[in-house]
């Protein structure tokens, strides 16, 4: 999500009386890659791109072939082949040894619909989004055009762009099957109109962290959660906190009106308040949401003592509320100072929602994206 944020932030401040702008999307992987698909840069024609579509090699061929593209007015695919042993192909001999399929999607700006102005619909919702452009197109499809990207908007709106129902329906319960579990495609249509390819992808909202403390020990945590792109949001006593903390997160809100802040599946927690009393309630106040994690700093007797406590008072943690504490918070790395900790806590959120485990890389038996 940083990424798209960064891109839109980007083709809001080109001037495109003077220049012209295309986006690079990898639509296809086949094999190993360091990017995967959804991976994207913005490009101008005097050169300068920001985003990524690999790890630095393919970069430069695209700028080539965007410019192409813009010149032309045209989308086009290319494909980049790095399991060739072609010494001229680009990209071998690099160690990606897969096969990138990359569209170059020229932008118009005076279209309220262009790639770009689509993503910005997005980006905003805490719901997943789905994002359809064409990626292959031959024949007569009227409706269409290769590089088109929109957005899904339900059933009936996508329905009215195909004069084949079968079809429709047919990547209807494909974008459905998308959304439930979370993971991009792509979907190939033959009929006596031609051929065509749709790239399908679940845009996923970014994780929004909750942040309940007011210490110095937040800062890093602030610090690393916004620049990896999410949405952060600390909760504490906002006249004793440094004036850097309104300016570093997205929202700083009075402990006071906490019990008012809405929560949804990526939404997560984080009590840092190393006071028991206030840990204490915040949990137990969070254990009445629906709110998928919650991380409790601190050694586990800690946490132990609160759910005695919560016995004692009729509200027993059940083992769907176990499994949804995290205590002590984060992963053991041998995490010593706010900055590791903070590390620590980041990389165990982000292992929650990747349905991992944490373990090293180097033990992992499969594909590293698998």
């Amino acid at each position: 999500m940083k990424e798209i944020k960064n891109i839109i932030e980007t083709y809001h401040k080109i001037d495109f009386s003077r220049q012209k702008a295309a986006l690079a999307t990898v639509v296809r992987v086949e094999g190993s890659s360091y990017r995967r698909t959804g991976a994207r840069m913005l490009i101008t024609d005097s050169g300068e791109w920001i985003g990524g579509i690999s790890g630095g090699c393919l970069e430069g061929d695209a700028l080539k072939r965007a410019k192409l593209a813009m010149a032309q007015g045209k989308s086009t695919i290319v494909t980049y082949d790095t399991t060739d042993d072609d010494p001229y192909q680009i990209g071998v001999g690099l160690g990606c040894n897969g096969i990138i399929d990359v569209l170059l999607t020229p932008l118009d700006f005076k279209n309220e619909n262009n790639a770009v102005l689509t993503l910005k619909n997005c980006i905003n919702s805490r719901t997943p989004n789905v994002v359809i452009c064409v990626t292959h197109l031959k024949g007569k499809f009227d409706n269409f055009a290769l590089g088109q990207t929109f957005r899904f908007e339900g059933k009936k709106h996508f329905s009215e762009k195909f004069s084949k129902a079968e079809i429709a329906n047919d990547l209807i319960n494909e974008i459905e099957n998308c959304l439930l579990s979370e993971t991009s495609t792509s979907k190939n249509y033959q009929s006596e109109e031609g051929e065509i390819k749709f790239f399908i992808e679940v845009i996923i909202p970014s994780t929004h962290l909750l942040i309940y403390g007011g210490n110095y020990d937040i800062y890093p945590m602030v610090k690393l959660a916004k620049e990896i792109g999410w949405k952060v949001s600390v909760i504490c006593n906002p006249l004793k906190v440094h004036k850097n903390l309104f300016e570093m997160a997205d929202e700083v809100i009075d402990k006071e009106k906490s019990q008012h802040i809405s929560v949804d599946p990526y939404t997560v927690a984080l009590l840092m308040a190393h006071d028991y009393e206030t840990d204490f309630r915040n949990m137990r106040n969070l254990l009445k949401t629906n709110i998928r994690y919650i991380g409790m700093l601190g050694p586990k007797k800690r946490t132990d003592k609160m759910f005695t406590k919560l016995s004692e008072e009729g509200t027993p943690v059940g083992q769907q509320d176990l499994a949804r504490i995290a205590t002590p918070v984060g992963l053991d790395i041998g995490a010593i100072t706010p900055e590791e900790i903070a590390i620590s806590i980041i990389a165990e959120i982000k292992t929650f929602f990747s349905g991992r485990d944490g373990s090293r890389l180097t033990f992992r038996k499969g594909a590293i994206y698998g």
